[in-house]
Parts: structure tokens; C-alpha cells; sequence
């Protein structure tokens, strides 16, 4: 009991199945688990059997897709609340990239065939995951609409003022985000390309805006990012 309701817990404060009724929330914890991952460990492997829907519940995770030449692009990321891979299990088809923990991550996962009997066995399941999908659909359309268009110093702003939010700490008079993102990584999650970025970062850590250092970034001037998000 003590494991049902902890999973039962994590489903009511997770933004996805958070308009479940407990009678539903518990149903799914019965058949879902809690797994963590170290930071960089791969949750799955481009290829993989789609046969597990994950949900993240705590931390962060980014999908990379492995290109020909065998460099790696970022397509995503995702935090707290953020299902990932979704798609792949609902169609049945193998992953077609790989999802990595990007720091130490909690996520809950839920194994495709129980999942779909409960959607076919509790229509109030099936309502209440439409209702969690729909709000999700609005936040996340909200954070797309916050980092895109503009100069990519704007969308760089917002990025990093996005992070400072929602995973940002107080340290050392600034705000540390333990993101450890290649400039890459940022230019891909901006839309830009990882010459703009270099050069707008650079200059962020001559003025003393935003610092890059081995385990993230220290923002040290949330001011000058804000004025520059809203440019």
C-alpha cells in the first residue's frame, strides 16, 4: 500500500494526470512503476521496442536523434509532467531516437498492453487523461509561443529565463541552472543556428549576464535578461 500510494501521489501532482479521479489514479498506479535514472544514463535507445509509456516526474530529459555522419541533434526536451515518447507507443513502432536523462531523473513508466486495457476497461480514465492532455497542450503551447520568434539573443533570453525559473537555484549573488548545455543543445532548443549562439553567449559571459561553467550556467544579471527577452 505504502508503493500505491506514492505512485497515487505522483500522478495527482503531475500535470498530465492530474484531472484523473483518485478511483483512476490508483488503477494506473497498480500497474505503473517508478524508475530513477543516473545523469546522462539513456532511458531508451533509438530502435528500442516502443512497449513503455514514460512520464517525467522529476528532473529532466532530452531526445536526440543520431544523424548518418553520427552526430547528435537535440530535438527535445522535457521536464516534470512531460510524457515522452508517447507517440512511438501509441503507434506501436520502434523508438526512432533516444531519450537521455539529463540529471539525475525520476520517471514514471507504464507498460503499453496493461495501459490500454485500463483505457478500454474505465471510460472516466479516458476522460480525465483528455482533460490533462488538453491542459498540457495549452502550457506547452504557451512555453513554445515564449521562446519563439525575435532575435535569437530574445529567444536565448527566454530560454534562459524559462530555466531560471523552473530550475534555477540562489548561489554565489545569481541564479545557477545546472543545465550543462552545449551551445548546440542551445542553438537547436532556440531555432538558430550554433554561430549565433556562440557569439551572443559569448558576449553574455563578457558583460557578466549569464556565465557558462562546466556543471551549467550562472545567471548573474537577471535584469539585462529580462530587458533582453522582452526586445
Amino acid at each position: 500500500m505504502p508503493r500505491m500510494d506514492n505512485l497515487a501521489e505522483r500522478l495527482r501532482t503531475s500535470p498530465l494526470f492530474r484531472s484523473l479521479s483518485p478511483q483512476d489514479r490508483l488503477a494506473l498506479a497498480a500497474v505503473a512503476r517508478l524508475r530513477t535514472y543516473g545523469r546522462g544514463e539513456a532511458i531508451f535507445a533509438e530502435g528500442d521496442l516502443s512497449d513503455t509509456f514514460f512520464s517525467v516526474t522529476g528532473g529532466r530529459v532530452k531526445v536526440v536523434k543520431t544523424l548518418p555522419n553520427g552526430r547528435q541533434v537535440l530535438l527535445e526536451t522535457f521536464q516534470a509532467g512531460d510524457p515522452f515518447g508517447a507517440v512511438a507507443v501509441y503507434e506501436n513502432r520502434p523508438f526512432p531516437a533516444s531519450a537521455v536523462a539529463m540529471e539525475d531523473t525520476e520517471a514514471l513508466l507504464i507498460p503499453r498492453a496493461e495501459f490500454f486495457a485500463l483505457l478500454e476497461a474505465r471510460p472516466t480514465l479516458v476522460r480525465g487523461l483528455l482533460s490533462g492532455l488538453t491542459l498540457r497542450l495549452i502550457e506547452l503551447t504557451q512555453r513554445l509561443a515564449e521562446l519563439s520568434g525575435g532575435r535569437v539573443e530574445t529567444r536565448l533570453a527566454r530560454l534562459f529565463a524559462k530555466l531560471s525559473d523552473t530550475v534555477g537555484r540562489p548561489e554565489r549573488e545569481g541564479v545557477f541552472i545546472p543545465l550543462p548545455l552545449s551551445r548546440q543543445e542551445l542553438a537547436d532548443m532556440t531555432g538558430t543556428t550554433i554561430e549565433s549562439c556562440i557569439r551572443v553567449m559569448s558576449r553574455w559571459g563578457k558583460d557578466d549576464i549569464v556565465r557558462t561553467e562546466p556543471d551549467g550556467f550562472l545567471v548573474l544579471d537577471r535584469g539585462a535578461l529580462k530587458d533582453a527577452a522582452e526586445a
